[in-house]
């Protein structure tokens, strides 16, 4: 099958989307199918690499580091006109994606999409809460467009049916559990942490933005500070908050964008893990910190809902009960023992996620999509 990718972001920009995006790219290129994946320039002279379309894009305002794609309609109607896809994803509902369902609309060429973000929410975070419900009809009107919108989570898949989107699909993730694994745990890191042996490092992991509710993790961890003096903040990642969280807290450790076996190795070398967002669509670090035999406290939403046991892998608190956050976090600071059993059990858990399974799943829904249209095609024939 020849299949098509479209993505206003992909590595090596590092969040949730592009690595995803990334890893269904490779998951279909491993089951034997042509992949092409269009997506914006990242730089400006950057080259096609093979089995790459590369557009138009611009910076995101007020984000750095993050780009969107310029709306490319004509040209990839162009190209899929002389090298047709059997099915389209569109990952972003940004002005390429838009453009790039209009296109695959025009040439009856079946497309799915995929509910990453919850930009209606990130209204709210980013001061403009009068801008949710327009946020969301614009979502649901692109996601209605496509044959099936893929969701992460049932909870997800429940939530959005209740808001009227239709043909939601549900497509698990998993996580690669051999590149995150207790065994990278690294006692020197642990020292440049300044971080002793029977100390606790602490660890908040992902983008250092509004929308992931980081004043509740800083609240979380001074609080649980007072019970365990000898406790470390590791931060690992970038984002237009760090600089701000980072003047206020200059006894926190900034380890900055981590990639690849370095990132695991941060993983694992922390003995809690705390993740207080409430925007997520899933929240891959939930599973990342899991397969990494870390404890984790976290909403319970998202990955949480779906993998995060409460008081066998971590805490699963009830979304917004922020109090209840805190207290999570200070009574597994203070719970050796049963925090590294935490860990193991949580290891245990994810072991049997495999990425694989996920490509062939995703496999199955576009191929799945792409025979649908072949048989109205035939039919219409016909008539």
């Amino acid at each position: 099958m020849r299949y098509t990718i479209v993505t206003e972001t992909y590595p090596p920009e590092v969040n949730g989307v592009a690595l995803t995006v990334r890893e269904l790219e490779r998951g279909l290129r491993a089951r034997g199918h042509e992949v092409e994946v269009v997506r914006p320039r990242q730089q400006h002279r950057e080259r096609e690499a093979a089995g790459h379309l590369l557009t138009r894009g611009a910076r995101l305002p007020f984000y750095a580091g993050l780009r969107f794609g310029l709306p490319a309609a004509g040209r990839l109607r162009r190209r899929w006109r002389r090298q047709r896809p059997d099915a389209i994803y569109i990952a972003t509902e940004g002005p390429l994606g838009w453009s790039a369902m209009r296109a695959a609309r025009t040439l009856g060429i079946p497309v799915a999409t995929g509910f990453h973000t919850r930009f209606d929410q990130y209204m709210r975070d980013y001061g403009a809460e009068f801008m949710q419900p327009v946020a969301l009809a614009w979502m649901r009107r692109f996601h209605n467009g496509s044959a099936a919108t893929l969701v992460p989570t049932m909870e997800l898949r429940a939530e959005l049916e209740r808001l009227d989107f239709g043909n939601v699909v549900h497509l698990p993730r998993a996580v690669d559990t051999r590149r995150f694994d207790p065994a990278h745990r690294d006692e020197a890191l642990r020292a440049r942490w300044g971080v002793a042996p029977g100390d606790l490092a602490v660890a908040y992991v992902g983008r250092v933005a509004a929308e992931k509710n980081l004043d509740l993790a800083i609240r979380a961890f001074r609080a649980l500070q007072e019970l365990r003096p000898d406790a470390r903040f590791i931060w690992v990642g970038e984002g237009p908050e760090l600089a701000a969280i980072r003047q206020a807290n200059p006894d926190f450790i900034y380890c900055g964008l981590q990639r690849g076996d370095s990132l695991a190795r941060h993983f694992a070398s922390a003995d809690l893990f705390l993740f207080p967002s409430l925007s997520e669509t899933f929240g891959n670090v939930t599973l990342e910190a899991m397969a990494s035999g870390v404890a984790t406290v976290a909403y319970c939403y998202g990955a949480a809902a779906e993998h995060l046991r409460h008081g066998l892998h971590g805490a699963a608190v009830t979304p917004h009960d922020e109090d209840a956050f805190i207290d999570a976090a200070c009574r597994l600071s203070l719970e050796d023992a049963a925090r590294r059993d935490m860990g193991d059990n949580a290891r245990r858990a994810v072991r049997s996620l495999r990425p694989a399974q996920v490509a062939a799943d995703f496999d199955a829904i576009l191929e799945g999509i792409a025979r649908r249209r072949s048989l109205v095609d035939v039919h219409a024939a016909i008539a």
